[in-house]
């Protein structure tokens, strides 16, 4: 990981405005990387950052933005993933959300599902340096008998 991340915000209906509150307070943070978010949750950012800031902005969730953001995270183009998913709902993409969070555990990603983990990591030392990413080496795995 570079100095410069490439960070992804995502946000279930019900805790988009808890991402969107932690966005303004740490924006300050965020402007230096660059943001990935998925459909509305891209809009809000945008929104919340100011004038003259991108965010690169996939489909929404359902119509394949999680995917989208896992295809990225798989090729190595994401550094942190920040994904206030809402544990209360239902949602009829709940394998998409699935597969994406076991996509950034396979990828040793830095993943904050709540506000206090996602503290933790824009506050965390490694957060403007570089860093050295581990990652299991599957090749027992991909080399197995068929």
């Amino acid at each position: 990981m570079d100095n410069m991340k490439k960070i992804a915000l995502v946000a279930h209906d019900n805790r988009k405005s808890d991402l969107i509150e932690w966005v303004k307070f740490n924006k300050g943070n965020l402007i230096k990387h660059d943001l990935f978010c998925t459909g509305t949750t891209g809009i809000m950012v945008e929104s919340a950052l100011g004038e003259g800031f991108n965010v690169t902005r996939l489909k929404s969730g359902p119509l394949g933005g999680d995917q989208q953001l896992g295809a990225l995270i798989a090729t190595e183009k994401i550094d942190f993933l920040i994904f206030f998913w809402d544990p209360m709902s239902s949602h009829p993409h709940d394998v998409d959300v699935k597969a994406l969070l076991r996509l950034s555990v396979l990828y040793n990603i830095p993943t904050a599902c709540n506000r206090s983990t996602a503290d933790f990591i824009i506050s965390s030392t490694l957060y403007n340096s570089n860093y050295q990413r581990t990652l299991k080496d599957y090749s027992v795995y991909l080399n197995r008998p068929v």
